[in-house]
């Protein structure tokens, strides 16, 4: 069915050039408004993944809420020194759920304390200014314009490397009765005053609950320094500095942690060069095409976000990152770390995506707290290993609250995933040796350590499925749910495949005998079920029963006894309907979808998402933002993870890395005709580009970067048009196999 075409190496070259001439996001993509929001979750956000702010306007000031990633107040609320995995298996069993809860949840839910931390808010007097008539955030460079009728125009934007935020006004008004100076908001740690919590953000308790000492602010002429004590001799400082030249004014700022606030020397044009350098670098990384707009606006706004909230040496995605709540309360859910499916999510897109530089962030975090991991390994659950808290704060610490999930038996399993994935995406041999094989390893023998062999069967004491059941003792399921077993299956073959890789043929066959020994899935006429005897009786916010679907890929569409099981819980979940959905209910499903190549149905989920989940800038607010349209939940607590789940379910779409072979536009749409994307990649660090044209492939580019072989599956029609450094067989079915050297290249055409 393929042949070789010979053709001229300028004809090779127009291919190569074509599939690359869309490198950088469009004007289209751009959040553009004729006003400045009135919301902190509708404003314009700027960040570095250390540093951020959100641009928006809070009676007639125009404000930046600022904010830096790693200000948190670490005090413990959660004594684990009273707990233990099998005295809450003893309660379990004992049906006398309630101290269980008190020890583990009460703290969470009343102690103020860990949380994550807002900064303060610089603000500027908009009286002299006039109306805004146009507020722009170009996300190809992530800077802020604001023109106001006046003719003053301001610009802001968080440099992508340095630990500053930049801000500057031209053409200020001469009639304008006092100089327009920063001003520095402080939040409520010491006001006394009881934050109100009406805007149904979920918010916390307020600030003034954490019993901060006041903070102290200084002025000095052309800049401003605010000191607040918050815990245990610990600080933050904000500091402001401005220069001020006829009609024109310019600034800094920076926000450190436990040290003093220094601003580094600024070069103005250098500065706003070197931002944008990293911004188009960021940006040539991949990029995509499609005939549904406001689809791929969404896609481009997520893609964003991602570069904006993560990168090297900065902590990982919590659940809003540095976009903490500006609206005097602690943020939703204390703006922690989420294991048990936030943090998770919101990596998804980057590495399809081609950004492993950000999604080494999370792994780098993971890492860093990996001693604590082990601490509460051995101290909650009485083994050795690596199991990771649900729940945690910045420094590796469990936070407690529903502790099916928080003190999950398998968080650690879905977090090694990661180094998985880095590791597969990368073919980093060195990352393997140092970082995803000693990882894997650790949690595999907590699991190991963990489980107990029955009649050759091994078991988990106690398992969950988040959050079904939500907090109570119904929670709990004395046999496997399908979430702990699709994890368990995934871990000891990610175990058997790394072992594989280092050249340790005994640990592999040590994995595989542990893999042989875990129990089927159970499933039933609905398909896969939340545990034995308990069907998903309801709509529900987590499709944690369907992980082996996706994201850990275990069950396959193309395998006829797993295509019968992947239908049968498609069609009953379709049954149990939407309203008990979450906004990342919609990207998820998307993929889970895109995996059964139901493309319609997939693109339905992303388009409901992006229409009535997310704030004006695109935030993800978790409840239906139209009334109920689709789902119950009609709050707005923003939070990441959906609008990062929503990136992976487009390139889902357009490319997937499955168990053991690559499928390129594996799930168009039906009237998806023109379509491009560039440098997607897929694990065996390939790198893939594609255009169709009028539903047919055009052309299909597979770029071998690290060499090494890979088994593609492509459309009926492809042909092979050149290739380069690289082998190519066929096996029949629509697959071939590729045996290339590094930089190996393979242009495919109709």
């Amino acid at each position: 069915m393929m042949s070789l075409v010979n053709r001229l190496p300028g004809i090779v070259f127009c291919l190569l050039a074509g599939l690359h001439a869309f490198a950088q996001p469009a004007a289209k993509h751009n959040l553009k408004f004729d006003h400045l929001a009135q919301r902190w979750d509708e404003a314009m956000p700027l960040g570095n993944g250390m540093l951020g702010a959100l641009v928006w306007q809070k009676s007639d000031r125009l404000r930046l809420s600022l904010d830096r990633a790693d200000l948190w107040d670490e005090r413990k609320a959660l004594d684990l020194s009273k707990l233990s995995f099998s005295w809450v298996e003893q309660q379990v069993l004992k049906k006398d759920y309630k101290p269980a809860q008190q020890l583990g949840d009460w703290p969470y839910d009343n102690v103020p304390y860990p949380t994550k931390l807002p900064a303060a808010a610089l603000q500027f007097d908009l009286k002299a200014l006039g109306p805004v008539v146009s507020n722009k955030l170009d996300i190809a460079t992530a800077i802020n314009t604001v023109i106001f009728q006046s003719g003053a125009v301001f610009r802001s934007y968080i440099h992508a490397t340095r630990q500053a935020g930049y801000f500057e006004f031209e053409k200020l008004p001469a009639s304008a009765t006092r100089p327009l100076l920063p001003e520095l908001e402080i939040h409520n740690y010491n006001s006394g005053k009881t934050a109100a919590q009406n805007d149904n953000s979920h918010a916390g308790e307020g600030l003034e609950k954490l019993g901060y000492a006041k903070g102290t602010v200084t002025a000095n002429g052309n800049s401003i320094r605010y000191h607040q004590p918050t815990y245990q001799r610990h600080y933050f400082e904000v500091l402001v500095r401005w220069t001020k030249t006829g009609n024109r004014l310019t600034g800094t700022w920076t926000i450190s942690s436990d040290q003093p606030a220094r601003l580094p020397e600024t070069d103005a044009k250098a500065d706003r060069s070197s931002h944008i350098r990293w911004w188009t670098r960021f940006w040539q990384q991949s990029a995509i095409q499609l005939p549904d707009a406001a689809v791929e606006k969404q896609y481009y706004l997520e893609l964003y976000k991602l570069g904006a909230v993560s990168r090297k040496g900065a902590p990982a995605i919590t659940l809003q990152a540095i976009w903490t709540a500006d609206n005097g309360s602690l943020p939703p859910w204390k703006g922690d770390f989420h294991n048990d499916l936030n943090t998770q999510l919101s990596y998804w897109p980057a590495y399809t995506g081609n950004h492993l530089d950000e999604a080494i962030t999370f792994t780098d975090w993971l890492w860093k707290i990996r001693t604590k991991s082990q601490q509460y390994t051995r101290q909650y659950f009485g083994v050795e290993g690596l199991n990771v808290p649900g729940v945690v704060t910045l420094n590796g610490d469990p936070m407690g609250g529903w502790i099916q999930y928080s003190l999950s038996p398998t968080v650690g399993a879905w977090c090694a995933q990661h180094f998985y994935w880095q590791w597969r995406y990368s073919m980093d041999d060195q990352f393997l040796k140092t970082r995803t094989y000693p990882y894997i390893h650790d949690a595999a023998v907590y699991l190991e350590n963990i489980t107990r062999l029955k009649n050759g069967i091994r078991q988990l004491p106690l398992s969950s499925s988040p959050e079904y059941h939500d907090n109570s003792i119904n929670a709990w399921f004395l046999n496997w749910t399908n979430y702990d077993l699709a994890l368990a299956k995934f871990l000891f073959t990610a175990a058997a495949a790394t072992a594989t890789a280092m050249h340790l043929p005994a640990e592999t066959g040590r994995w595989k005998k542990r893999l042989s020994e875990l129990p089927a899935y159970n499933v039933n006429e609905t398909g896969l079920t939340v545990a034995p005897g308990q069907n998903m009786e309801s709509s529900h916010r987590h499709f944690s029963p369907y992980m082996a679907i996706y994201p850990l890929a275990l069950l396959d569409i193309n395998k006829p006894e797993d295509k019968a099981i992947i239908e049968k819980s498609f069609r009953h979940l379709q049954e149990k309907g939407t309203r008990a959905w979450c906004g990342y209910s919609f990207s998820w499903m998307a993929s889970l979808y895109a995996r059964a190549y139901q493309a319609d149905s997939a693109l339905r989920q992303l388009q409901i998402f992006a229409s009535n989940f997310c704030s004006p800038n695109s935030f993800h607010l978790n409840g239906d933002q139209k009334g109920g349209q689709y789902s119950g939940f009609t709050y707005r607590p923003f939070t990441l993870e959906g609008n990062f789940a929503f990136a992976q379910g487009v390139q889902e779409l357009l490319l997937q890395s499955r168990n053991g072979y690559i499928q390129i536009f594996p799930s168009i749409p039906s009237d998806w005709e023109d379509i491009r994307f560039t440098n997607l990649r897929a694990e065996g660090a390939f790198l893939v580009s594609g255009e169709m044209k009028a539903g047919k492939i055009s052309r299909i580019r597979i770029l071998a970067e690290k060499g090494g072989r890979a088994t593609f599956k492509l459309p009926a029609t492809c042909r092979i048009h050149s290739q380069q450094n690289m082998q190519v067989k066929s096996s029949g079915s629509g697959l071939i196999e590729l045996n290339s050297k590094p930089g190996g290249i393979l242009l495919l055409t109709e």
